[in-house]
């Protein structure tokens, strides 16, 4: 795992993929870490992320954020937990960063005599750097003096390379570069110096003397000082036009004798350049790997381009041959002649001996072994001889590096298709980044899709890609052959395997997911040999299984090429069935079988897309929900032929989704779990009545069928449904019940939704403590689950709980966090509970402003629900309330009866009696404020009455309106 400082603060997998880390207190907290290096105490941490506002418990807040950091790391690479450590010092982060990285490359540059290696090295250096030090950290405190340092050593860094290159001989373009940087800092004397000299050595000496005259005269100003003795003398020596000033001719850069020269920069390449370029500073053999058409030749011919001398030697030129022909081409791209004598061998060794030079090896794949041998033989004889080579599969020589080059990410790949289209970076992005998932991020085929992009437009040519290889065959000149055409990339690539592994190839093409060699019916060995050609991947799960996918590209070219695709498909179709029909969601297993099919759903897909078969669509129906893929499961239950089971479901989804479907609703013939979920569906919505009915009659079934998980989820929600009810005592004996028998079938959704009402009840109990426990325990079994919705609620919920005890900064992140993670689902729902959060959290702070704006925004949401679902809404009883308790907080007693008034008709309407107690405190703080004080009193003895009827009076943390209201009336009264 790589951390990077030198720009935005970033983590990287070994593979190079970007970490996730959510959560700007946990950036934080990652950045404070790499800044102070070492063990950083904890209260030295707190103060970096908290500063003089600390939370409440500093000490577990801070033990929380690590957590989250750990398992941000963890999840982006096993093990990286452990690369934060906590000891008698502190916490610790065992971070190799970039900034570790630069300087080593900084010392090793001072360390060479040569100027063109010192050139490299520091260019090398200075290309790791993504912007400002610590760009996003940089004017906070704990980062201030790390950023300062490395920004010193970057210029410093300049600094010498311009010396060096001016010391070959590369006045023009130095003194262009550093133009810019010597106006930004006017008193460097040191690059002021290389900058006036190369300007001299570009021709340009009466810029360089203004230039001196400008620096003596700010340094007069501003410092009271002359330039030092040693810009003086350059400044002399301008004047005589000193010929000690021109470099040495022996440092002049020899010509390379054959590179082509780039017609265009590599865009997204610049970690893999910086890579390969170390690389063969440390191995005498770089191979180049990846599949056709990833830019492997590019690469190579950017990293030779930096070498003092280099030579290409394209293979690809060959047809067949052995280590003759390897020899004979290398021969001739050297310019030695193949005469009598000594072996051709031979000769080429005396060529290169002594020059340092490197050799490009470029397409190999196809004269693999000879390629492998003449490059073997070659290094023993030029010890100082450096082989670059690039190739579908390594050499697999002793001491080869193998630099395994694989697509663009989505950014470098979307501005690859922009900058070759000609188009702006940020038109048509949605087409533009489903072009480059198509075409995987493979360079050649998004410049060969730029060209069509310019002619047709992103959008038309993201909607031709199922027609990839026609679309894409518009020959591109000035190219090789083989890389003219998509579909002659693949042709190469495909014309290097045997029968084997084509079909085994073919085999895995009908898997858009990846498989394991089992699923693909395919051998192993085989597989491997294609992973080793870059034909195809492979990657290890924790449980030791290996999945082998394609590129999409490649998976359509196999298809096409494949002898009976209709039997390849068939045979996957029944393998996937098969693996639905054992799945087993209600149970000790459901973490394994969560993670299975989500591993497996681009197959499931494919096969429910061709098959549409009815019984898999069911039983998938509640991993689609467990995951809250609702519309999908509702679009693939509605395409189904006619059957109660199917429509029930179907009605059920439709409900999550905030509708209220046409037709008679459940049908009473359905199975009881079709119609225990449309149940659930309904009290979604707050449909209580329907729901009730339902569950009765599912309750039923279960209990006649033996099904004990049926039992358990019944009685789940008639936990929920008596809580709407205001039936406190039903709802905790069902909540109470319903958890012991999850916990004995080891479910752990049934579990958290138990504990999730078992905790709203011990919250109206005002049991703070146990509330608080069993939605933290709930959030842990969400994660590990990754029921991601489920974690978005229990956030909100410990960020109320967090509100109700006065932790207001605890309160608002838990909230942020639980709205955040529910719109990267995105879940609707989740992320307005979150949001309804919010906004009691404003007004409870006092902030009446963001509190109004806050909570018209839900209202609205909640009404737009209400008239898709055409059912009356609970939390629109909530938020009228505290819309009325905002306007009587700023003295409109109208508008705050208005409001109580609609409240009261909406609870009522529904039946559940804290809401209607809630109302008439609403009113009785408008009867209060307009000076009605006896009815205030009435209307509050009233509200306690409903509350202590439903056996839920208003604990002390609760009562901040009552109190308020309370207060007003005691000072109407004269009394204190």
């Amino acid at each position: 795992m790589r951390f990077g400082v030198l720009g935005p603060v970033a983590v990287w997998a070994d593979d190079g993929t970007p970490a996730r880390v959510p959560e700007a207190k946990v950036r934080a907290l990652l950045a404070a870490l790499l800044a102070r290096g070492g063990p950083v105490s904890a209260d030295r941490l707190v103060d970096d992320l908290w500063g003089a506002e600390p939370p409440g418990n500093p000490g577990n807040t801070l033990q929380t954020k690590v957590s989250h950091l750990r398992r941000a790391l963890e999840a982006a690479e096993p093990g990286g937990r452990r690369l934060l450590s906590f000891g008698p010092g502190g916490y610790a982060l065992d971070a190799y960063t970039d900034a570790d990285r630069f300087a080593s490359l900084l010392a090793a540059a001072r360390a060479a005599d040569d100027p063109r290696a010192k050139a490299g090295l520091l260019a090398d250096a200075l290309a790791l750097w993504r912007g400002p030090a610590y760009a996003d950290w940089r004017d906070e405190p704990f980062a201030r003096a790390a950023a300062m340092r490395l920004e010193e050593q970057r210029l410093t860094a300049i600094e010498e390379q311009a010396e060096a290159r001016l010391a070959l001989g590369d006045g023009a373009l130095v003194a262009d570069e550093l133009g810019p940087l010597a106006a930004e800092h006017p008193l460097r004397e040191r690059l002021q110096a290389a900058h006036l000299r190369a300007l001299y050595l570009s021709g340009r000496p009466g810029e360089a003397l203004a230039g001196y005259e400008r620096l003596r005269g700010r340094l007069a100003d501003e410092l009271g000082a002359d330039p030092g003795p040693e810009l003086a003398a350059l400044h002399l020596a301008v004047l005589r036009q000193d010929p000690a000033l021109a470099p040495p001719a022996t440092s002049a850069a020899r010509p390379r004798p054959n590179l082509p020269a780039p017609v265009a920069g590599l865009v997204g390449r610049e970690r893999d350049l910086a890579d390969v370029a170390a690389a063969l500073r440390d191995s005498r053999l770089v191979t180049v790997t990846g599949p056709g058409g990833v830019g492997k030749t590019r690469l190579a011919l950017a990293a030779a381009a930096e070498a003092d001398e280099a030579w290409l030697a394209e293979l690809a030129t060959l047809r067949g041959g052995g280590l003759p022909e390897v020899a004979e081409l290398a021969a001739a791209a050297l310019g030695v002649r193949d005469d009598a004598g000594a072996g051709l061998a031979d000769r080429i060794a005396d060529v290169l001996r002594g020059r340092g030079a490197l050799l490009v090896l470029d397409n190999c794949e196809h004269l693999v072994d000879a390629a492998a041998e003449f490059a073997a033989g070659l290094l023993r004889a030029v010890p100082d001889l450096r082989i670059l080579a690039t190739s579908q599969e390594p050499l697999a020589v002793p001491g080869e590096h193998v630099h395994r080059l694989g697509p663009l990410d989505r950014e470098a790949a979307a501005a690859l298709l922009t900058s070759r289209a000609g188009i702006a970076a940020g038109r048509d992005r949605d087409a533009v980044d489903a072009i480059c998932a198509r075409l995987d991020g493979l360079p050649l085929a998004l410049e060969l899709a730029a060209a069509r992009v310019g002619a047709l437009g992103a959008p038309a040519v993201a909607r031709r890609l199922d027609d990839r290889f026609r679309l894409l065959a518009a020959a591109a000149r000035g190219v090789p052959e083989r890389q003219r055409t998509l579909r002659a990339t693949i042709d190469w690539s495909w014309d290097q395997l045997d029968d084997a592994q084509r079909e085994a190839l073919c085999r895995l093409a009908v898997h858009p997911g990846g498989c394991t060699a089992e699923a693909a019916g395919a051998d192993p060995e085989v597989l491997e040999q294609l992973v080793n050609r870059s034909m195809a991947a492979a990657a290890s799960r924790p449980c030791g299984e290996v999945r082998f996918r394609l590129l999409e590209s490649v998976a359509a070219y196999a298809l096409e090429r494949a002898a009976d695709p209709g039997a390849l498909l068939d045979r996957r179709d029944a393998h996937y069935l098969a693996l639905v029909d054992r799945i087993d969601l209600h149970g000790p297993l459901q973490r394994h079988w969560l993670d299975r099919l989500d591993h497996e759903l681009p197959n499931l897909r494919a096969v429910l897309d061709r098959t549409a078969d009815a019984a898999a669509t069911v039983r998938l129906a509640w991993y689609w929900f467990l995951r809250g893929r609702h519309s999908e499961a509702l679009r693939r239950l509605a395409a189904l032929p006619a059957d109660p089971d199917t429509a029930t479901l179907a009605h059920g989804f439709a409900l999550f989704g905030g509708t209220r479907p046409d037709g008679p609703g459940a049908d009473p013939a359905a199975g009881p779990r079709a119609r225990w979920f449309a149940a659930l569906g309904h009290l979604h919505l707050g449909d209580v009545a329907t729901a009730r009915d339902l569950l009765d009659g599912a309750l039923a079934g279960f209990r006649a069928a033996g099904d004990d998980w049926g039992v358990a989820a019944v009685l789940a929600s008639r936990s929920k449904q008596a809580l709407y009810e205001g039936d406190l005592d039903a709802a905790r004996r069902s909540g109470e019940e319903a958890l012991e028998r999850f916990t004995v079938l080891g479910d752990g959704w049934g579990r958290l939704q138990a504990a999730d009402m078992l905790g709203y009840l011990a919250e109206i109990a005002g049991d703070y403590e146990r509330a608080g426990s069993l939605h933290r325990d709930g959030l842990r079994r969400a994660e590990d689950l990754g029921l991601w919705v489920e974690a978005s609620y229990r956030l909100s919920s410990l960020g109320r709980i967090a509100m109700l005890t006065g932790d207001m900064v605890r309160a608002k992140e838990f909230h942020e966090r639980g709205e955040r993670l529910a719109l990267e689902q995105p879940h609707p729902f989740a992320a307005e509970f979150a949001r309804v959060g919010l906004a009691l959290i404003a007004r409870r702070t006092g902030d009446l402003d963001d509190a109004e704006e806050r909570l018209g925004r839900c209202l609205r949401w909640q009404r737009d629900l209400e008239t898709e679902s055409g059912l009356l809404s609970y939390g629109v009883t909530l938020l009228l309330a505290e819309l009325g308790f905002v306007a009587e907080q700023r003295g409109d007693a109208a508008r705050a009866r208005a409001l109580h008034q609609e409240g009261l008709i909406a609870a009522q309407a529904i039946g559940d009696p804290r809401a209607i107690a809630m109302a008439h405190e609403g009113l009785a703080g408008a009867a209060a404020l307009e000076g009605r004080h006896g009815e205030a009193a009435a209307l509050l003895e009233k509200a306690a009455a409903i509350r202590e009827a439903a056996g839920a009076p208003l604990p002390e943390p609760e009562r901040f309106d009552v109190d308020r209201i309370r207060a007003r009336l005691r000072s109407g009264a004269g009394l204190t």
